[in-house]
């Protein structure tokens, strides 16, 4: 909600949808959200791999192909640490969130 907010003040209208279960996936929502706006940023505290990243990259390719941006942990061991030190480390701050969301619509162009 942060980056969106901070993204609005750029003049930069970004939607969030949330994603509350991986399975069942709501593919529906996914490729409706993709076609209205065409591209889409993930962002979990959990690896991209195997997580929602993953599964919304696999919804895409089969309904509704899209620029996508995964925010999340890449393949690797997390670490210990201060919740505001990990988010820090592994990029998922708003700021981080709102590059890969100005990122992915440089790629719709």
């Amino acid at each position: 909600m942060e980056a969106a907010d901070y993204l609005a003040e750029k003049g930069v209208k970004a939607g969030v949808l949330d994603v509350h279960t991986i399975k069942p996936l709501d593919v529906d929502a996914i490729a409706r959200v993709a076609r209205d706006t065409g591209a889409l940023v993930t962002a979990e505290e959990h690896s991209v791999i195997g997580g929602l990243g993953g599964a919304v990259a696999e919804a895409l390719v089969e309904n509704c192909p899209v620029p996508l941006k995964r925010v999340g942990i890449m393949d690797k061991f997390g670490t210990s640490g201060s919740p505001d030190e990990l988010l820090e480390k592994y990029g998922l701050t708003s700021g981080f969130i709102a590059r890969a969301v100005e990122e992915v619509i440089a790629r719709k162009r």
